[in-house]
């Protein structure tokens, strides 16, 4: 086109180019389009849908529909096209889909392929790595590794001899699902991909066909969790009902990281609050802050008391106005946690943390660990630095529940 390209033009613009090809080649030809709902994704999250529905519309209806030049287009996404209004007029679509269990394993690399690569860069021993790293995804009953990051693993291996696998995910934008996912969802999804990221796995219905516009239905997360290649099928249990896992450690990766991300801001929001109550020896306010950022966290089930000793420590670590001590001896034992303050004359705080072995021990081991600080006489470190004013709180800790004893 001569001159300034309005949307109409662009809107008409893989039309004309077919057009060219045909004339020049005496051919018709074959339109591919890889990742066609990535734009819709990406003007959902941002606050466009409508105005990039109607452009896709206008290209695919141009190029795919009235298109007298084409043979034959081809599409791929996460999305099953049936549904998205970008198609409206068009039809005679073959859709092949990861539930659909008669086709062949076009979508990814096979165990096979993976040997033959390996074998073929003379890695044959990092087999059991790939595969823990980036196989798990089914097609149908097809098993398949993802091919971009098996490729990548390889090209990492030729830089470097290491059997170490690492995500290709962890940085793309893509993620951003993830992220909204666990800043939105409600506390049974956090609850969901806590067991998920511990290795476990959910059942959920799963809508075959699904736009954006239905991205925020709760009832709908775990089917675009699904199709963009974030959980996996494990199995069928009934009609459009799954067992869902997460695929490998490349994508358990970018959960991990997007919780931490997450967990990081929620930190940042309560730590004032965290410490003034323990300040103004609010221990009723104390408790329900801590078991809110609790249930904000992701649970790797360590079951022991340094996990929650290193939690309370990465929570506080970065108040200004505070000097964290921990482990060190003082009177007759080595307290957990001393958080000392600026200014000599307010108070210095004492923590000492107990995991409880079951939900009923709660209120007594959070009782012990406050006994422990006054029978043990973690003040005379206090008392030895010149500072007069100390308290001292028990913390018991059972899974994602607390309890608080001044």
């Amino acid at each position: 086109y001569k001159g300034e390209v309005n949307e109409a033009q662009l809107g008409r613009s893989l039309l004309f180019i077919s057009e060219c090809l045909e004339k020049h080649y005496k051919e018709k030809v074959v339109i591919l389009i890889d990742e066609y709902d990535v734009p819709l994704q990406h003007s959902y999250l941002q606050g466009y849908y409508d105005e990039m529905v109607g452009f896709i519309r206008n290209v695919f209806s141009a190029a795919l529909k009235t298109n007298t030049s084409l043979q034959q287009g081809i599409l791929t996404g996460c999305l099953r096209i049936a549904k998205e209004s970008i198609f409206t007029g068009l039809n005679n679509f073959l859709v092949n889909s990861i539930t659909d269990y008669e086709k062949e394993p076009r979508f990814g690399f096979t165990p096979s392929d993976v040997k033959t690569m390996l074998d073929d860069y003379g890695f044959s021993s990092h087999m059991k790595e790939v595969k823990k790293w980036y196989d798990g995804y089914m097609f149908g009953e097809h098993e398949v590794y993802n091919p971009w990051s098996t490729t990548m693993y390889i090209e990492k291996q030729l830089q470097k001899e290491t059997m170490q696998g690492e995500s290709f995910w962890a940085n793309t934008s893509g993620n951003d699902i993830v992220m909204r996912y666990i800043q939105q969802g409600d506390r049974q999804m956090k609850e969901d991909f806590d067991v998920l990221v511990n290795k476990g796995s959910i059942v959920k219905k799963i809508m075959p066909e699904l736009t954006y516009r239905e991205m925020d239905n709760i009832d709908n997360i775990y089917s675009f969790l699904l199709f963009t290649g974030y959980l996996k099928i494990g199995k069928q249990i009934d009609r459009n009902v799954y067992e869902l896992e997460i695929p490998n450690e490349e994508v358990r990766e970018v959960y991990i990281n997007q919780f931490e991300e997450y967990f990081k801001q929620v930190k940042e929001s309560k730590k004032s609050i965290l410490l003034q109550a323990m300040e103004d020896e609010d221990t009723q306010n104390l408790q329900k802050t801590l078991q809110d950022i609790l249930r904000q966290s992701i649970s790797y089930y360590d079951n022991k008391e340094s996990f929650y000793h290193g939690f309370m420590v990465g929570l506080l670590q970065s108040v200004d106005r505070i000097r964290i001590v921990s482990n060190k001896e003082s009177g007759d034992g080595r307290f957990d946690i001393m958080l000392y303050p600026d200014n000599i004359d307010d108070k210095v705080i004492i923590i000492e943390c107990k995991h409880s072995k079951q939900l009923k021990d709660l209120r007594e081991d959070a009782r012990q660990a406050a006994k422990q600080i006054q029978d043990k006489r973690y003040e005379e470190a206090v008392i030895n630095e010149g500072y007069e004013q100390y308290i001292g709180y028990g913390i018991s800790f059972y899974k994602k529940q607390c309890y608080v004893v001044k």
